[in-house]
């Protein structure tokens, strides 16, 4: 019985087979990876991982899929953990994880600083994205498209845009033009904030309102003393500083506390 694609769920199913063999191959999974993939879907991308892996595990939230996976796939090989992975504990399921997906665009940002917080325990990961949002992951600083998304995901990560997709590639196809990235997170000594929840306050509040100077959207955080001891010129816009001077400005409010 075919599946009919569930627009609450972002479905967009992924068919063309070039583009998958492109994305596993990327991948290069080995047999005692723990792999796992959010939003399996029809298959398209499991199939071939369960034939490079000897166990894959799967979160899904759509439970006629889940329903799908049971029949055709033994638990000996396929964990399939049901829910809304924006809500998963990730860290439950071991060390070392390299996580896959074609990630519903409706839920990619939050789900990508939720994956963020869990990147201690990830080896790896590699996304379809919808392809404005890779390009705002990997935006430099000066770029319009660099943002708090940028700012967050390079501080945590190395990022690497792999494959371009166009809405073809799926059914039904997008909208949008979609992109692959992987994703590597950085070693714990070049993570330099003192407090992350310090830095994450401080770019949320710089990049509220993009068009502003500095000194409007961290009004009441950075004064004109802190602009001089961190080398800011305050009249620049978020857009403008780089990972690196966030983290400075980020640390310094941390020890002004």
């Amino acid at each position: 019985m075919k599946h009919i694609p569930r627009k609450r769920f972002g479905q967009n199913f992924l068919v063309d087979a070039q583009v998958v063999a492109a994305i596993v191959s990327s991948i290069a999974p080995q047999r005692t990876d723990c792999l796992v993939e959010i939003g399996p879907g029809l298959g398209a991308l499991t199939e071939p991982l369960l034939q490079c892996v000897d166990h894959l595990h799967v979160v899904e939230i759509d439970r006629d899929i889940v329903a799908r996976l049971k029949k055709r796939y033994s638990p000996e090989h396929l964990s399939i953990h049901e829910g809304d992975a924006l809500a998963f504990d990730f860290t439950a399921l071991g060390e070392n994880l390299r996580i896959v997906g074609n990630l519903p665009y409706n839920i990619s940002t939050p789900l990508l600083f939720h994956l963020a917080s869990h990147a201690e325990r990830v080896r790896d990961m590699h996304f379809m994205l919808q392809k404005e949002v890779v390009e705002r992951m990997v935006a430099a600083p000066g770029d319009s498209e660099f943002g708090r998304l940028s700012v967050m995901l390079q501080y945590r990560f190395w990022l690497e845009w792999l494959i371009d997709v166009p809405p073809t590639a799926f059914d039904p196809a997008p909208k949008v033009d979609s992109a692959v990235v992987r994703m590597i997170p950085r070693p714990p000594d070049e993570l330099m904030a003192k407090d992350e929840g310090v830095l994450q306050k401080l770019v949320a509040a710089a990049f509220a309102q993009r068009r502003k100077m500095l000194r409007n959207n961290l009004k009441g955080i950075l004064d004109d003393a802190a602009y001089g001891e961190l080398g800011i010129d305050p009249t620049r816009r978020a857009e403008d500083l780089s990972v690196a001077d966030y983290v400075r400005a980020a640390n310094w409010l941390t020890d002004k506390k």
